[in-house]
């Protein structure tokens, strides 16, 4: 599991690069639940950079609070680039931060199919004024691993993104 300790140099190094650019993060979770969140606020001044995070599990609360269209979600399906970006897309455009990341995946144990199996994670990063980058990543091993390792891959993302550079992203 991301415990702080696993993710705490990542954590310090985006939270560095937020503060001396006095940007804000916003980010929108699947299927980690909220675990990016508590990593990012378990560091003493997080509210200095940290706007808000958004916990989206459902289909509903994505279309709700991050404007992803149900038609997307239909054709595409929740674990997909598509919805990913529209996530990172929706939890910048609400949020009075510069930067946001999403994150949506299968877990599992249950819910992997032949094209999407268990570990398949989607990770879009998003900046104002710039087209969101997102990522597949398959990760191997049991659903807390698969969480943490969303997280790990999350915070390696927004820590270029935050200095100015192109996230790990496509």
């Amino acid at each position: 599991m991301a415990t702080c300790e696993t993710v705490e140099p990542l954590v310090q190094r985006l939270a560095d690069e937020l503060r001396a650019r006095h940007l804000r993060l916003v980010v929108a979770e699947s299927c980690t639940g909220g675990l990016l969140a508590a990593a990012l606020t378990a560091l003493p001044g997080s509210s200095a950079w940290f706007d808000r995070g958004l916990v989206t599990y459902s289909n509903a609360a994505k279309t709700a609070l991050l404007g992803v269209p149900a038609t997307m979600l239909a054709r595409c399906g929740a674990v997909s680039e598509p919805v990913a970006r529209q996530m990172a897309s929706g939890a910048l455009h609400n949020g009075a931060a510069d930067l946001a990341v999403a994150i949506t995946g299968i877990a599992g144990p249950e819910g992997g199919t032949p094209d999407k199996p268990v570990g398949t994670v989607w990770i879009a990063w998003a900046a104002r004024s710039r087209t969101p980058a997102s990522r597949c990543y398959l990760f191997e091993g049991e659903r807390a691993q698969v969480r943490a390792a969303s997280v790990r891959a999350a915070l390696e993302g927004l820590i270029p993104l935050a200095g100015g550079q192109p996230a790990a992203g496509r």
